[in-house]
């Protein structure tokens, strides 16, 4: 009988030690993540937005404690035609990221949070916008120290359809 309560307690003190270990793997005093940690630094953007071509100035660096990847792009022409900042943060209660997309859109679009998941090499971030569901996947190529993010949205017909392909090459 002691034998059996021995074991009862070994089981249910593991359980407790390994539940008290996963709620300790996301730290909340600062945000630290390998793969975002890639994305600093400054970036050549080039890509497409429906049938235009994109080319921004692209930087991302840690703020607010390390609290947020902050991403600024801008595009190149002058005056810049897009401008955005968004910022990347760790929600570690319901174990997701959470982006801020602010840009020159204005407020009705950038009150609309994404969430994200990781996903191998790559987070998938998924807004519900007011117009419909919009996914940025930002994926990263660790041979050629690059990115992609790959954008799609939901039409007015319910079809998945691409929204723009944009590619990040660290800058020399």
């Amino acid at each position: 009988m002691k034998r059996i309560i021995s074991i009862c307690l070994v089981t249910l003190c593991t359980h407790f030690i390994s539940f008290g270990q996963d709620s300790m793997i996301c730290n909340q005093s600062r945000f630290e993540d390998d793969l975002l940690n890639k994305l600093a630094g400054d970036w050549d953007l080039t890509g497409t937005i429906g049938n235009r071509a994109a080319e921004n100035h692209f930087s991302a660096q840690w703020v607010l404690n390390h609290q947020f990847i902050e991403l600024n792009l801008v595009d190149v022409v002058s005056p810049p035609r897009y401008m955005a900042k968004v910022s990347i943060g760790f929600d570690c209660i319901s174990e997701r990221y959470v982006a801020h997309w602010l840009d020159i859109l204005g407020g009705r679009i950038s009150e609309t949070l994404g969430y994200g998941i990781k996903k191998g090499e790559g987070i998938e971030f998924r807004f519900e916008y007011p117009d419909g569901p919009f996914i940025n996947l930002l994926s990263y190529d660790g041979h050629a120290d690059s990115w992609h993010m790959h954008m799609t949205q939901k039409d007015s017909k319910g079809t998945w359809v691409v929204f723009g392909d944009e590619y990040l090459k660290r800058k020399k």
